[in-house]
């Protein structure tokens, strides 16, 4: 049986944990700080428990410089769950300004207000969703799933790269070829949001930053429109100007810690913007379900349900590593080094491109997941690939069972020596490699 420290793992998700969290883990999880139970145990209403939550919150919005206009929730459902609750949470305020719009133009005539903005639901609702992956697509899938009673047209995907003429998610197009739904000021419906996945792990994907059209201060203030960004695999491998978000989501099993466990970052003024259930069931659409509903979690300091507290805990001593290790330069000093691995490993496939071909093109590749073919996707040769990489304890390098491959991932517990034995076998089993 090998030792952890001999296996180099790089698997999609759930992914390495750094060694000294699982060895504190275990003790946390036999007698948490000698209360004589283990952490899995601890009433998620105790005082313990409220400052592992304080405690990982502070850490957390310090690696992020989270700005006070933006909340911290803690959820379940992974990032899946979060393509439904963005579509629930975010419909529902846009339903609320609509609201408040109708009530200054009609007065507190009840029933018009509810025939207005019911009559706009149908006409005038959008959500506009950047498909550039896997993931991105599951979720505008998810939210026309959920808004196909009201129309068939309410989800714009702005840009599907699928689209391409390799019919493959391996790029970005170019902004200027995006079909974002236009602002009310220019006579447009003016979406609810706009939402893209920063990292695409299926495919391997990543926005280089934010898209300069969303990075914009419209002319019109009421053409400012959300954005919401999953960032489920690159949360806290680079830095992030929350402020430019609504809404930053992701699930603790990449670079965070482990599953059951979703971070959700919030703009405040989006919490208190939501109409009664009953004036939403008025004019025909659900309420959020109260497990996925951010105001709900937020007034409950995210217990209002049982929470996975160990698993909070994780996260709070992996966020904890990261700034005792970077200190005062927080994520700059992650964002070098997730960089540095990166381009050991691009540069090896990059060297032996009879070898292996790398899937995305060059300007969208992903920092965190590197997906490609072995000899064009030769079934034996990708075959021997994985199997040799096994018996020199290089783990969890099967694309995925959507696209096949090979796929290394990249993530922050990932340290460069690991690294350095992968591009050693890279090279090794390029210089051997034949058809």
């Amino acid at each position: 049986m090998p030792d952890r420290s001999a296996v180099a793992y790089f698997g999609a998700g759930p992914a390495p944990l750094p060694t000294e969290v699982l060895e504190k883990g275990a003790e946390a999880f036999v007698n948490f700080e000698n209360t004589g139970l283990s952490l899995a145990e601890i009433s998620h209403r105790s005082q313990i428990a409220n400052r592992i939550l304080a405690n990982t919150k502070a850490a957390l919005a310090t690696l992020l410089e989270i700005p006070d206009t933006h909340d911290i929730l803690f959820m379940h459902g992974g990032g899946s769950g979060e393509f439904s609750a963005v579509v629930f949470n975010m419909v529902a305020v846009w339903v609320e300004t609509r609201r408040i719009e109708a009530e200054r133009d009609l007065g507190h005539d009840s029933q018009k207000v509810i025939e207005r903005v019911r009559k706009e639901l149908r006409d005038d609702l959008r959500l506009d969703y950047l498909v550039t992956g896997s993931w991105s697509l599951k979720a505008s899938q998810e939210a026309a799933n959920l808004l196909e009673p009201l129309g068939n047209n309410i989800v714009n995907v702005a840009v599907n790269s699928r689209k391409s003429p390799s019919g493959k998610f391996d790029n970005i197009p170019s902004e200027d070829s995006w079909t974002l739904t236009p602002p009310r000021s220019r006579n447009g419906k003016s979406s609810a949001f706009v939402y893209f996945c920063d990292n695409e792990t299926v495919d391997g994907v990543e926005f280089p930053h934010i898209p300069k059209c969303l990075d914009q201060s419209p002319v019109y203030p009421s053409d400012q429109v959300p954005v919401v960004a999953d960032m489920s695999s690159n949360l806290l491998s680079r830095r992030v100007d929350i402020s430019k978000y609504a809404v930053v989501f992701g699930g603790a099993q990449k670079n965070i810690g482990i599953t059951d466990v979703t971070l959700v970052i919030v703009r405040k003024n989006l919490l208190s913007t939501q109409p009664p259930a009953s004036f939403l069931h008025a004019v025909g659409i659900w309420s959020p379900p109260t497990i996925l509903n951010w105001p709900v979690i937020a007034k409950n300091n995210s217990l209002y349900n049982t929470m996975p507290i160990f698993s909070i805990w994780i996260a709070g001593e992996v966020m904890r590593g990261l700034l005792e290790t970077h200190k005062d330069r927080q994520l700059v000093g992650q964002e070098e080094m997730a960089n540095i691995k990166a381009r050991q490993i691009y540069d090896v496939l990059d060297k032996y491109p009879d070898v292996y071909q790398i899937v995305p093109d060059r300007s969208v590749r992903s920092r965190m997941n590197m997906c490609f073919r072995v000899h064009g996707g030769d079934a034996e040769q990708e075959k021997s690939f994985l199997e040799n990489a096994e018996k020199q304890l290089l783990q969890g390098l099967k694309g995925h069972r959507s696209v096949g491959g090979i796929r290394i991932s990249n993530y922050n517990a990932v340290d460069l020596a690991k690294v350095k034995r992968l591009t050693a076998y890279l090279e090794d089993f390029a210089s051997k490699s034949t058809l």
